[in-house]
């Protein structure tokens, strides 16, 4: 059973079997959210998904940054990501034309980020993560 359906760009629909979303900036005690500390979470959140789902290949949809403050800190401007992290196994039809459709399926982790804690669904998931190259990306399986 899937939570959702996304129609990407291209036109192929996908199904959401399984999301972790957790707080962006959950947990931070001290300093302020900056370019280093941001790069520290992205790479964080992908290296915990291939960590989780080793069997799927993990694409990255880059995260949106805002610079409210201008005034640098002692670790460079403030910068925010939005406020909820998400690790999403998406899974469709086989990539492989020359593959048995009844046999076969595609899949692939994604790891993004949103601004509020929705499930990704249709036509009305974010335009980044409609737009991910899924034949390009997605890995190929026998069920």
């Amino acid at each position: 059973m899937s939570l959702s359906h996304i129609l990407l760009s291209s036109g192929r629909s996908i199904e959401l079997t399984e999301l972790r979303m957790s707080s962006t900036y959950g947990g931070m005690l001290e300093g302020y959210p900056c370019k280093p500390m941001n790069d520290m979470k992205v790479s964080g959140l992908r290296r915990e998904a291939e960590r989780s789902f080793p069997s799927t290949p993990v694409h990255l949809v880059p995260p949106f940054r805002e610079y409210p403050d201008q005034t640098a800190g002692a670790f460079g401007p403030v910068e925010v990501l939005p406020s909820v992290a998400c690790v999403g196994v998406f899974r469709s039809t086989a990539v492989a034309p020359e593959l048995d459709p009844v046999l076969h399926r595609s899949a692939l982790t994604v790891v993004w980020f949103q601004p509020i804690p929705d499930v990704p669904s249709g036509e009305d998931a974010d335009l980044a993560l409609r737009s991910i190259r899924w034949e390009e990306l997605a890995q190929d399986y026998e069920l």
